[in-house]
């Protein structure tokens, strides 16, 4: 696809989405949103762009590939889990810091575990897409 308006769009749009997307992720460990949503917002961020440009060239604008992605992913996730097996509560307890931030509230392994959701989610779209868009 070759369009001078998707292309000059996705430019502004990009940076919006993917600002976007980190919101959702950062406001929804206390409210709807999180890291499902937040991460469906930014692979949706990068499709748009790998279909404006190419699949090579939102390959380039990631941090790492899609696989390490969901790697890296899934390892907070478990991580976030074993943080209240080190204290003495089962797996998966939430564990909390005190003193809460504007925006995020108080911090605590639910946001580690959304992190983890995140990163996870992003992988997983940006490697069908990815795979779907390389086979045309």
């Amino acid at each position: 696809m070759d369009s001078l308006v998707l292309r000059t769009a996705i430019r502004y749009l990009l940076p919006l989405l993917l600002l976007f997307s980190i919101f959702a992720l950062l406001r929804g460990h206390n409210e709807p949103g999180g890291g499902f949503v937040g991460g469906l917002v930014a692979a949706s961020a990068f499709a748009l762009y790998a279909l404006a440009f190419s699949v090579e060239r939102a390959r380039q604008l990631l941090p790492g590939t899609p696989r390490r992605l969901m790697g890296l992913g899934l390892l907070t996730a478990v991580v976030s889990g074993l943080i209240a097996v080190l204290v003495g509560d089962p797996f998966m307890t939430a564990q909390w810091e005190d003193r809460p931030l504007p925006v995020v509230g108080k911090l605590g392994t639910p946001l580690l575990f959304d992190i983890g959701v995140y990163l996870t989610v992003i992988g997983v779209v940006l490697t069908i897409i990815f795979a779907l868009a390389e086979e045309e």
